[in-house]
């Protein structure tokens, strides 16, 4: 593909070749090749009155990279509505739109952290044209990365955990918990469970996690019990692990809305299911557990991910430093 400034140049060259001299065509081509050099020329075509194609091609690349649906949607959505802010081609958009776009997002009270995750949408969408060479340039390269506040994480305190246990009203809402505790899955990943895929004799169960990734889980000795208590009261031919009152597969919402009413009752705060796999990941690096296993067990594949999760105080590396050093 011929770059754009130089079939600028030569149109420009053609236009006016009847009308300047030898020498002042040169000198126009000097000048003219001078002031674009401060200046990002795209050459506008028919497509770029079609932006939608170009994020058609995405998502059948993500799909060709087995993003699971979830993200893609999420990615379809963002990058959308970026377009309806700009109001202007893909091709056209540039650093400065995006960073127009952001500034409006934050003034209409949008968290740091969500501003971030946007930043890195757009990011890995105009850096994929890039290398299929749809644009001559990523616009996000110099936006740049949202500082994100750090804030303290926390854990489930093993009193938190019995008051909840002992607030639950049903064998199901136990079954959740203590599944919850035990595993450290994703809300989609434990609502997306069979039940043959859960193995209480062996204590494991294989969940798909994102990418449809297939790895196993494990149960402790309480959750197998009360999981087992669920599944033997159960009435229903319905193959979900876990359902609702309809005795139909229960859904993320469902989850959450019964871990809210939990917390009230138990009077615990912040009670969500990633609060269950922080949990989970701190304790078992807090009993030894190699970094790299906790992250096979999450679903991780960098460890940077799983430190994360990891919620280490002062005491607890101290205790390390007197044990090794």
């Amino acid at each position: 593909m011929i770059d754009a400034k130089v079939s600028f140049m030569n149109q420009m060259s053609q236009e006016l070749s009847g009308v300047l001299t030898v020498d002042q065509m040169e000198k126009m081509n000097r000048a003219g090749y001078a002031i674009l050099d401060r200046f990002d020329v795209i050459e506008l075509t028919d497509q770029d009155e079609t932006s939608d194609d170009l994020l058609e091609s995405y998502v059948a690349a993500m799909k060709v990279e087995c993003r699971s649906q979830k993200t893609i949607d999420r990615y379809v959505y963002e990058i959308r509505r970026l377009m309806e802010f700009t109001k202007v081609p893909t091709r056209r958009i540039s650093k400065y739109h995006l960073r127009a776009y952001l500034s409006a997002e934050q003034d209409r009270g949008i968290c740091e952290n969500t501003l971030e995750g946007h930043r890195q949408i757009f990011s890995a969408y105009f850096n994929w044209l890039q290398r299929e060479s749809l644009i001559e340039k990523n616009p996000c390269v110099n936006v740049g990365v949202i500082k994100v506040p750090k804030k303290e994480k926390k854990i489930f305190t093993e009193e938190e955990l019995e008051r909840l246990n002992r607030c639950c009203v049903n064998k199901r809402d136990r079954a959740i918990l203590h599944f919850l505790r035990s595993t450290g899955c994703r809300i989609s990943e434990v609502t997306e469970l069979n039940r043959d895929a859960v193995n209480t004799e062996m204590m494991e169960c294989v969940v798909h996690g994102k990418g449809n990734k297939e790895r196993t889980v494990y149960l402790d000795g309480v959750a197998r019990m009360v999981l087992e208590e669920y599944l033997k009261d159960r009435k229903d031919d319905d193959p979900a692990l876990f359902v609702n009152r309809y005795r139909k597969r229960i859904e993320p919402g469902g989850v959450r809305e019964m871990l809210q009413k939990l917390a009230v009752k138990a009077n615990v705060e912040h009670v969500h299911p990633h609060k269950f796999r922080r949990t989970l990941a701190t304790e078992l690096v807090r009993h030894g557990m190699p970094i790299q296993e906790v992250a096979k067990i999450l679903g991780h594949e960098k460890l940077d991910t799983t430190m994360k999760y990891v919620v280490l105080n002062k005491e607890d590396i101290k205790a390390s430093y007197r044990r090794y050093a």
